[in-house]
This record gives structure tokens, C-alpha cells and sequence, in this order.
């Protein structure tokens, strides 16, 4: 059966380089699968959860924004983090929940607070805690 390379790559390091039969990634214009045999194609990546695929075993990285482009059955995804469902620490999402919620609170009535940011940073810290607790089931 034909085979994907996915890469998956950060400014600190590549978290994946293997090959694999399937793909999903969340795309900018919603979640996309490949399979080998893939037309080219180049998307936005959105922070969300990764997912591949080798034979039976199942593979999932949270990641943050990037791009991926699928050329050749080859998959390359660069974000600028990602980390390993199974690898994140459950306490650090829990405290960036809360810090991220206090802030729209605090800061509410307030004109000059960037909100799309600490919106932005309470939805990638629920990902990544939604992410970890499947990841322990």
C-alpha cells in the first residue's frame, strides 16, 4: 500500500518524521484529510489537533498556526508549536484557562486590550486540555 512522509516542524525542533497512510490536520478553511495520491494542495493551519495514522497505530499533536503543503506524498506541516497529545501537561492548560478567563474579565470595560489575543490563548489552552485528557483515555 502507498505511503505519506509527514514532517512536522517547529522553529525548536521536528516532532514528526515517518512515514504514514493518512493525515488530518485543521486547516484555515476547516479540517482537511490526505491521502496518498494527494493533489498538491497548500493550506493555513489553525491551532487544533493533528492526526495521523500508521497501520494501526494512531499518532496526535497539538498544534498552533502555520501552513501545510502536501506535494508528492509528502506532507509538511510547519506551525510555529506543537506537542505531543500524550505530553502535555494538564496543570499548565488548566492555569493558562485561568489566566487567560481572568483577563477577559478584568479588562472587559477596557477599549486599548487586544481581546482577540486572550481569546485566541484561552481557545488554544481548552484545545490543549481537551486534547490531553483524550489522549488518557
Amino acid at each position: 500500500m502507498a505511503k505519506l512522509f509527514l514532517e512536522v516542524v517547529t522553529p525548536e525542533d521536528a516532532l514528526v518524521s515517518q512515514e504514514v497512510d493518512m493525515v488530518t490536520a485543521p486547516g484555515t478553511e476547516g479540517e482537511f484529510g490526505v491521502l496518498p495520491g494527494h493533489v498538491l494542495f497548500l493550506s493555513g493551519i489553525m491551532p487544533g489537533e493533528l492526526r495521523y495514522t500508521d497501520g494501526s497505530e494512531r499518532g496526535s499533536l497539538f498544534v498552533t498556526a502555520g501552513f501545510a503543503e502536501v506535494s508528492n506524498d509528502r506532507v509538511s506541516v510547519l506551525v510555529d508549536a506543537a506537542e505531543n497529545s500524550t505530553e502535555i501537561d494538564v496543570g499548565r492548560a488548566k492555569l493558562a484557562i485561568e489566566r487567560a478567563r481572568e483577563r477577559l474579565e478584568q479588562e472587559r470595560g477596557k477599549e486599548d486590550v487586544d481581546f482577540r489575543r486572550a481569546e485566541a490563548a484561552l481557545q488554544r489552552a481548552l484545545m490543549r486540555l481537551k486534547l490531553a485528557e483524550k489522549a488518557r483515555l
